[in-house]
């Protein structure tokens, strides 16, 4: 399995309000150097792409972090969206000789996008410190997202336990690649909608939560030991949340 494996998140980029600060947060935070072509920055880890950054584009949008899902026809997955009565945001097209996206909603809310790799395959670095090691959508509507991206991307399933609460590890070929946990209503705010965390690794969990303080982010969730590691879920200072995982050893 790699990043180009269709069913695979294969990359993530931040959309985001002051793309010169997302710049010096993230490069501090973990150690990423900044490649950057006109608007698009591509953060580098021991020189091999891990994630990138960009602009906002919509008036109102609010800073992000973006999942992608590989594909190898963008526009298959499109119609397949809309069949299984998700939303096409922005249609398949190329950026240039890099590969060819899509972006969507879930039925239940959820934006996603898809990457169609050329030139550009996705990330090239996982499972590491300051690398993406993990994926997961929050849903109000677990039975139904379960459906929705089984149709689209062929996942299965399997039924686990995390901290007490239902988790849902999809699989590709039998490997897992994501996961999908469902929002109680007694653990979530009303006012938090459906959407996909990304994790990075980190060597220390605390240290990490430390360091986003002291570069202006913040701690929304207080790191918290689970069987899988320790982990948090912070902010960058536009607002843009992500988790950070030090895995068990």
């Amino acid at each position: 399995m790699t990043a180009s494996t269709p069913g695979t998140p294969s990359w993530v980029d931040l959309g985001t309000a002051d793309l010169a600060d997302a710049e010096r947060f993230y490069s501090e935070l973990f150690g990423w150097t900044a490649e950057v072509s006109g608007d698009y920055i591509t953060f580098l880890r021991n020189g091999r792409p891990v994630a990138g950054a960009g602009p906002l584009y919509g008036v109102g949008q609010p800073t992000a972090w973006s999942t992608y899902v590989g594909t190898d026809d963008a526009d298959a997955v499109s119609a397949r969206v809309a069949a299984a009565g998700g939303k096409v945001l922005v249609p398949p097209f190329d950026v240039a000789d890099q590969g060819r996206m899509a972006a969507f909603l879930d039925p239940a809310g959820a934006p996603f996008s898809v990457w169609q790799p050329w030139a550009m395959r996705g990330a090239e670095l996982f499972d590491v410190p300051g690398a993406l090691t993990w994926n997961e959508l929050n849903t109000r509507d677990l039975d139904g997202s379960m459906a929705f991206y089984q149709a689209v991307f062929g996942w299965q399933y399997r039924n686990s336990v995390m901290d007490g609460v239902p988790y849902i590890v999809a699989k590709v070929q039998e490997t897992p690649v994501c996961g999908i946990q469902p929002m109680l209503p007694e653990m979530w705010p009303d006012d938090m909608g459906p959407h996909w965390m990304v994790y990075f690794a980190v060597h220390d969990c605390d240290t990490a939560a430390e360091h986003t303080l002291a570069l202006g982010g913040h701690v929304l969730h207080a790191p918290r030991s689970l069987s899988i590691g320790r982990y948090a879920v912070l902010s960058d200072p536009q607002g843009g949340m992500f988790a950070v995982l030090a895995g068990n050893r």
